[in-house]
């Protein structure tokens, strides 16, 4: 029986079309863009053209556009790489309490070397509140991070609003865009960002490459040294097959975005209402409207995540609990956690993400199996025998 994947957050698999685009440069065009011959040009054309795509997906200019060897890279030198290089200017930072993981272990690493941190809540929804966030801002603050998007409950972030806040402070304003790319059209002039991270295996593109779009006027310090690729930010031979198929996978989200995102809000709207309305006890996590198309996050009283993702994968269903990067820890997500769950609530939340490959069936066969597995888990489950009493 084929595994029916919804756990399209975690990772998404390569679009054939980008794949048939990429393989050439693993063989006739297999040149190095930093090499003086013909061979290399090929290479280094490949590289070019694939930057002005990419920035003409986010409305950048081509020369703010610097690849990485994915998401986790790109955050670090937006990060780390703008902090270190602007100490002078101050040593304060401020990050949303419901930051992907990554950037929250990156601001501990900061800490350590002399930065200060201050954490923004969120409302119960997960959305930040821009009166505390103001509220946190010092002389010496000089960079703002908030995610487009929460990877885990969906839920979008008032984006334009923290860009014109953080111009009308002179501060940094960096966004890790990974969760909303391809689900939200990003204008980085618009929303008012000045650093931002993409993964090309959220376009349906190749793992092991990213970008940090970086402003003009904006400047940072690398953290990786060696040959000075990258205008010297990000040394090390370029992927070229890998950014081709980035190349391809935005081009195409260009075009299929609206319809995608469409059809995608079409099964989420279903799934949160049949969920809601047939499962007792159920509740939606993150923002009713403000949410991205693709996630159905939902809780249940009574059962545990993890064997709601055991019986899941029984019947063929691949889905999640929250985030990948700390699924097999057995911590309550501290998303959840930041919009005021307790930690039995927080660990008995469930994860449908869908995605380019989902199918009405698909949607046919979670919907079928959710009420189920649930209320045989609760049959099991003293916790819900006691609420209930």
């Amino acid at each position: 029986m084929k595994e029916i994947y919804l756990d399209n957050q975690s990772a998404k698999p390569v679009d054939p079309r980008v794949i048939e685009e990429m393989l050439p440069y693993f063989g006739e065009k297999y040149g190095n863009p930093s090499a003086l011959h013909s061979t290399g040009d090929i290479g280094t054309d490949a590289l070019e053209e694939s930057r002005a795509s990419i920035a003409k997906f986010i409305n950048a200019d081509e020369d703010e556009i610097i690849f990485t060897s994915g998401a986790t890279e790109a955050i670090n030198l937006g990060i780390i790489g703008y902090a270190l290089k602007n100490k002078q200017k101050g040593n304060h930072i401020i990050i949303s309490e419901v930051e992907h993981i990554s950037i929250h272990n990156i601001t501990k690493y900061l800490e350590r070397e002399g930065f200060e941190i201050s954490k923004s809540p969120v409302d119960k929804f997960g959305r930040v509140d821009m009166r505390k966030l103001e509220k946190r801002i010092t002389d010496k603050t000089i960079l703002i991070s908030v995610g487009y998007a929460s990877n885990e409950i969906g839920t979008i972030q008032p984006i334009r609003e923290i860009g014109k806040l953080a111009e009308e402070k002179g501060i940094a304003f960096h966004s890790d865009a990974v969760a909303a790319e391809g689900l939200v059209p990003i204008d980085v002039k618009r929303d008012g960002i000045h650093l931002m991270a993409l993964s090309s295996n959220d376009l349906y593109g190749p793992k092991g490459v990213g970008v940090l779009y970086m402003r003009k006027r904006y400047r940072v310090n690398p953290i990786m040294i060696g040959g000075g690729q990258e205008r010297g930010l990000r040394s090390g031979s370029e992927d070229v097959p890998g950014i081709v198929g980035m190349k391809i996978a935005a081009e195409i989200m260009q075009k299929e975005m609206p319809e995608e995102v469409k059809r995608f809000a079409g099964h989420r709207d279903r799934m949160i209402k049949h969920i809601l309305e047939e499962i007792p006890d159920s509740y939606l996590n993150g923002h009713p409207t403000e949410r991205l198309a693709s996630n159905t996050h939902v809780r249940f009283d009574g059962i545990e995540g993890e064997s709601i993702l055991l019986s899941f994968k029984d019947k063929g269903i691949a889905i999640s609990t929250g985030s990948a990067c700390t699924s097999k820890t057995l911590e309550p997500s501290h998303t959840l956690i930041a919009t005021g769950l307790m930690h039995e609530e927080a660990h008995g939340s469930l994860q449908i993400t869908t995605g380019r490959f989902n199918t009405d069936h698909d949607i046919d066969s979670v919907l079928k199996a959710v009420p189920e597995v649930v209320t045989r888990l609760r049959d099991l489950s003293p916790i819900y025998d006691v609420k209930k009493v």
